[in-house]
């Protein structure tokens, strides 16, 4: 069974940084596509960064420029890098990864996306 659990989350001022981790095991395959999504109670979750198996990496043009995807293959950690955050950015932030099979993934949709984790809160205040 695949399990993502994220971590990292916390309150930051405006124009700070933090830095997300999300540890996943059960996989079948290691080196899948991984993404990170953020949720805002009463909006739809909205995929902000995927890092594909090959490398290639999209990012959403809210957070282009100031987030950065990346992974440690050797233990298939998943990471954001978020710098420059602003009030918007507040969020749970999710980690997810598709089902073997599935493609699509830097596409950000939430349908290219099987496995989710439980979320981390990111609050960033003015």
């Amino acid at each position: 069974q695949v399990q993502l659990v994220e971590s990292g989350g916390g309150s930051v001022q405006a124009g700070g940084s933090l830095r997300l981790s999300c540890a996943s095991s059960g996989y079948v395959y290691p080196n899948y596509c991984m993404g990170w999504f953020r949720q805002v109670p009463g909006k739809e979750r909205e995929g902000i960064a995927a890092l594909d198996k090959d490398g290639s990496i999209s990012y959403a043009d809210s957070v282009k420029g100031r987030f950065t995807i990346s992974k440690d293959s050797a233990t298939n950690t998943l990471s954001l890098q978020m710098n420059n955050l602003m009030p918007n950015d507040t969020a749970k932030y999710i980690c997810a990864t598709p089902r073997p099979g599935w493609v699509g993934c830097l596409s950000l949709r939430k349908s290219a996306f099987g496995y989710w984790g439980q979320g981390t809160q990111v609050s960033v205040s003015s």
